[in-house]
């Protein structure tokens, strides 16, 4: 389970088992630009997905993948016609040869994360504590 409390006016504190994270909003939205806003954080769910499919992937089919740098970056000029668009760039490091940097990339997609919000239909149920 995720909690999320009110710490002090938009700031609030994200428990996720024994992790805390925080949450806020820039300046010019009444925040104090505390920590990341949500979009933010769902940008870097994406980008974290993606790095640690292609570890335990490379692991599991003993790729010479030594790390990697994800970059994600959104454009925000559709969003409010229902299209989120983030790019994402992968740096990968190793002695990697062409063949597996491309099968690299091609499982980079298939993380969970991605495959969620690219191929599910995502419910939400909102309610009152007590109703």
């Amino acid at each position: 389970m995720i909690r999320i409390s009110t710490e002090n006016g938009l700031r609030h504190s994200i428990e996720i088992g024994e992790h805390l994270l925080h949450t806020d909003v820039p300046v010019e939205f009444g925040g104090e630009a505390s920590g990341p806003e949500p979009h933010d954080l769902f940008d870097a769910a994406i980008g974290a997905c993606k790095a640690l499919t292609l570890m335990l992937y490379a692991k599991q089919k003993g790729m010479p993948l030594d790390g990697l740098d994800v970059q994600v970056s959104r454009d925000d000029s559709e969003e409010r016609q229902g299209v989120y668009r983030l790019a994402v760039q992968l740096e990968l490091h190793g002695a990697l040869d062409d063949a597996q940097r491309q099968q690299l990339l091609r499982i980079a997609d298939k993380c969970p994360v991605h495959k969620l919000v690219t191929s599910s239909e995502v419910q939400i149920t909102t309610q009152l504590e007590g109703a």
